[in-house]
């Protein structure tokens, strides 16, 4: 395939061979070939493929199948029982996302009594858009059956308020479900321009391998990824579209693991050629992280997930530990006014942070965290530049990066997610993202930008006929 007419960064016009599943040729005027497909990019962008470094591809897909529950869409109690209602099944569950406390303002807060009394008559769960906490109703506790003395749900004077935290596990293995279809999320990733995401669910295993392979084979993922997950993905071999990453460990402030044990799963992981991935997204969580990766004393490029709070005296500590981090800058967008409420003042400037880590020399990406963030990067590179909540107001101007930056959040490989990519170079691998309109009209507004074509080393994967209509 010859693309005729593109443009990069610098606005110079190019065209571009793709032969064999990589960049063949780059140059101002390339003789067209016997056979060959041409295509005119009539002087837009062509930019390197976009990769997610951090996504839940499963819980996404299924996220789009459920209720949503939460702010901007839902905001009030009244909202969110006319949004309950209207999607109940008779006889299905009822699955909700991204609840949040601040929907019910000061009416009763939501429980298993608020959802008998307002809700559907249907088994009903909904999810806090934290992802740690569900709220399921009465039928829905029925339906489980006896929750049995080790139910990990709160008790409130020894009733069951339907509150599970943490507790994930307990309930998949009880809830009847079905593994979603991923065909409509990855054609939304690829034409949002992804080309690839790391999967960054902590529990992913061999048989969470096995099923991507299988999406891989049935043409319904489109995407490379690199799968995080527990042990034992150890050993498991790569092939051309799945290969392992780092073993994840999600931290939570108030329930952290034996420090010991820790120190020794990251050298453990190390010997079986693994980095490591630590969730997190609060000060306390970051700071017992860097003192465990400091006495691991290991030499893998390990990862920091979010790093939701970096205050200034942590920053050297990152950059002697070589750390990567894969932040979200779309969440200021999207919850930068209940972080005004919620987060400590002290802790407030250094909300995830993206400017600070760049003057620091730490290696810096960005990754959606779908469902429990927008999915779209080009949202998420407009987020980085104006760092503004959803209100317009500003949250750390000082951690706001040039369009071009915030671009190479999303450019580099996925197992060098800090390293952006911003030329396209002859024997690269052909991964491709066409937009519509030319860099310096794109980075004028980002969240515009509309992609027009994409190749996953050379393999379209969305729509390049678009472009000559």
């Amino acid at each position: 395939m010859l693309i005729r007419n593109a443009t990069g960064l610098d606005g110079v016009a190019f065209d571009l061979r793709i032969d064999a599943g990589r960049i063949a040729a780059l140059d101002t005027h390339l003789p067209a070939r016997d056979g060959e497909s041409e295509i005119d990019a009539r002087g837009n962008a062509l930019l390197p493929g976009l990769n997610d470094h951090h996504l839940h591809l499963l819980a996404s897909a299924t996220a789009q199948h459920s209720v949503h529950c939460g702010p901007p869409q839902i905001d009030g109690p009244r909202a969110l029982a006319t949004a309950l209602n209207a999607a109940a099944r008779h006889g299905q569950w009822l699955r909700g996302v991204g609840w949040h406390e601040s929907v019910m303002g000061d009416d009763a807060p939501l429980d298993r009594d608020w959802l008998d009394r307002h809700g559907p008559a249907v088994p009903v769960r909904i999810q806090h858009r934290s992802g740690r906490l569900w709220v399921l109703n009465s039928l829905a506790l029925d339906a489980l059956g006896p929750l049995g003395e080790n139910a990990p749900f709160q008790q409130v004077r020894g009733r069951c308020t339907g509150h599970l935290l943490d507790g994930d596990t307990w309930l998949r293995q009880r809830v009847p479900s079905q593994r979603p279809s991923v065909a409509a999320l990855s054609q939304q990733l690829a034409g949002y321009g992804v080309v690839g995401f790391t999967d960054a669910t902590p529990d992913n295993d061999r048989d969470a391998a096995h099923a991507f392979a299988l999406m891989h084979a049935a043409g319904d993922l489109r995407q490379r990824v690199r799968l995080m997950g527990n042990a034992t993905l150890d050993g498991l071999p790569a092939t051309a579209l799945l290969h392992v990453g780092e073993a994840k460990v999600h931290l939570l402030e108030g329930a952290l693991p034996d420090f010991d044990t820790l120190v020794t799963q990251i050298r453990t992981r190390q010997h079986a050629g693994r980095a490591t991935a630590l969730h997190c997204t609060s000060r306390v969580e970051l700071v017992f992280a860097l003192t465990a990766l400091n006495a691991a004393a290991t030499s893998s490029a390990h990862r920091i997930e979010h790093a939701g709070v970096c205050p200034p005296e942590l920053l050297e500590a990152m950059r002697h530990l070589g750390l990567t981090v894969v932040s979200q800058p779309h969440f200021i967008a999207e919850k930068g006014d209940r972080y005004r409420l919620e987060v400590d003042t002290d802790d407030q400037p250094w909300l995830y942070r993206l400017g600070g880590f760049c003057n620091a020399d730490i290696a810096l990406a960005a990754g959606s965290d779908a469902p429990f963030g927008g999915l779209n990067p080009w949202a998420a590179m407009q987020a980085a530049v104006d760092r503004r909540d959803r209100h317009g107001e500003v949250l750390g101007a000082a951690e706001a990066l040039t369009p071009e930056a915030a671009l190479g959040l999303f450019t580099g490989t996925l197992d060098a997610p800090g390293v952006p990519r911003f030329d396209l170079a002859p024997g690269e691998i052909a991964d491709l993202c066409l937009i519509d309109r030319p860099w310096r009209q794109a980075r004028a507004d980002l969240r515009a930008a509309r992609v027009l074509g994409v190749w996953r080393a050379g393999v379209e994967i969305f729509g390049a006929a678009a472009v000559n209509g």
